[in-house]
C-alpha cells in the first residue's frame, strides 16, 4: 500500500513541475529580454519597475516578462535638447 502512495505522489509532483515548465515557457528573463530588444539589462529592469512592460510579474527579486510583450516606446530625450541647460 505504501509503494502505491509513493507512486501517486511522484506522479503528481511530476505533473506539477510539467505545469510550472509550461508556465515558465511563457515568460522571459531580464537577460533574454535585453538581448532580444537590444537594451541593457539595467534598462529592462527599470522598464519593469516603472510598469512600462505590460504583463510583467515580479517573483521575489526576479522579473518575469511575457514572451508576447511588445517593447515599449522609449520616452527618453536623446536629441541633446537639454544639453548645457544650466548655462542658458
Amino acid at each position: 500500500m505504501l509503494e502505491h502512495q509513493d507512486d501517486h505522489v511522484a506522479s503528481s509532483d511530476a505533473l506539477f513541475f510539467m505545469e510550472v515548465d509550461k508556465t515558465m515557457d511563457a515568460f522571459m528573463t531580464i537577460k533574454e529580454t535585453a538581448s532580444l530588444w537590444n537594451l541593457t539589462e539595467r534598462r529592462v529592469q527599470k522598464m519593469c519597475s516603472d510598469g512600462l512592460i505590460e504583463g510583467v510579474q515580479k517573483f521575489g527579486n526576479s522579473w518575469a516578462i511575457p514572451r508576447e510583450a511588445k517593447r515599449p516606446k522609449d520616452g527618453r530625450v536623446t536629441t541633446g535638447q537639454y544639453r548645457n541647460w544650466r548655462k542658458k
